[in-house]
């Protein structure tokens, strides 16, 4: 049996979550995919920083609204938790620039209704454009599509997992409590997806589901330059092990990984990726790191 066939008579609430910065096309786009579904959010909100970064004509209500405040991937997720509190039982963040299947926000109600023991959930990517040039919207909604047609969509727990990807991951308020993102993590924030689910985590099980599904499209626009998310991939791993939410073979791993990727494609980077920056930001992080001063707020000044 799927989750297309388990809609439980008490469906939890959801609400909706879209932190966003200076691409109001995305802003417009997922409006129209969060209309397309067949069990529509109790809430839609687009946490933002002006007026600036929203489409012409955006218009609030019941269930859309749209807050303001300062930059910054977890302070905006913040505001966001703040305003929602413990209005809705279940919590989805999606990125900008994600494209969920239609049938995305039924099955979160009818999977989190079967697995009570859930704290937090991420769905099945069906690609993800993140580590290439991007994937344009009609190509993500031709995949969407596909999948949608195939109806595979089984309400179970795939495995358990410790850390959510921050595109698409789902949680039930009442595990969120009154923790938050943190955020010295600033601008982009990168791995804040790991620190808020391990700490999220230990108020029930962390895992992955085939229950609902989309495109993470990896759009260019917008993302924090080299030299700042180099920098980020040293300083913030890192910072999460001295905090105790990351694990020292899992940070070294991620370090390691990024380090050898941005030092081997410098000489042929791709069009989409400032490897040099990366680069000297991975060193000026190395060097950091070497002195003892974990400060990944420090991404804002360089």
């Amino acid at each position: 049996m799927t989750a297309y066939d388990q809609i439980p008579a008490l469906q939890p609430s959801v609400a909706v979550v879209v932190a966003s910065l200076g691409r109001p096309d995305l802003i417009r786009q997922f409006q129209i995919l969060m209309e397309r579904q067949t069990s529509s959010p109790d809430i839609l909100m687009f946490s933002v920083v002006s007026a600036a970064d929203l489409p012409p004509g955006l218009e609030e209500s019941t269930r859309l609204r749209v807050i303001r405040g300062s930059k910054g991937l977890c302070a905006q997720r913040n505001r966001a938790l703040d305003w929602l509190k413990a209005r809705f039982d279940i919590i989805v963040f999606y990125d900008d620039d994600f494209v969920p299947s239609k049938f995305s926000i039924q099955n979160i109600r009818a999977f989190f209704a079967e697995h009570p023991q859930v704290a937090g959930a991420t769905g099945k990517v069906l690609a993800d454009g993140i580590n290439g040039a991007g994937i344009s919207f009609g190509e993500a909604m031709q995949i969407v599509r596909a999948h949608e047609k195939r109806r595979f969509a089984p309400n179970c727990i795939v495995r358990g997992l410790r850390g959510l990807y921050g595109c698409n991951m789902a949680y039930r308020t009442t595990a969120i409590g009154e923790h938050r993102f943190d955020e010295r993590l600033r601008l982009y924030a990168w791995q804040e997806d790991i620190d808020f689910a391990a700490s999220v985590g230990t108020n029930g099980r962390l895992v992955q589901t085939f229950a609902f599904s989309g495109v993470h499209r990896g759009v260019k626009l917008g993302r924090t330059p080299g030299l700042k998310l180099g920098y980020s991939q040293i300083i913030n791993p890192s910072y999460l092990v001295r905090k105790g939410t990351m694990s020292r073979r899992f940070a070294a791993r991620l370090m390691l990984r990024n380090l050898a990727a941005n030092h081997l494609k410098a000489l042929r980077p791709e069009p989409w990726v400032d490897r040099a920056g990366r680069m000297k930001g991975n060193w000026i992080g190395l060097f950091d790191l070497i002195r003892g001063n974990l400060t990944p707020e420090r991404i804002e000044t360089l």
